[in-house]
């Protein structure tokens, strides 16, 4: 089981990551780690920031005519 404090470790390890990229690294579910994250924030350990565009510049993934709504953490 992945604790709180690993989380905050791990985003402030990257500067700036998302949900998805978290649950992979830690092999734990989606909806835990995303309920993991809006903790943090509620304690203030971490920001939400909302991103226009995909994190890496260069998503292919979604249609061109849909934006990608990918909300990424940092420390604040």
């Amino acid at each position: 089981m992945i604790s709180l404090l690993q989380i905050r470790d791990m985003v402030a390890l990257h500067g700036r990551t998302d949900a998805r990229s978290l649950s992979h690294q830690f092999s734990a579910p989606l909806p835990i780690v995303e309920a993991m994250l809006s903790q943090l924030v509620t304690m203030g350990k971490l920001e939400e920031v909302d991103l226009s565009s995909c994190l890496s510049g260069g998503c292919k993934q979604c249609p061109e005519t849909q934006r990608c709504a990918v909300k990424a953490y940092q420390l604040p």
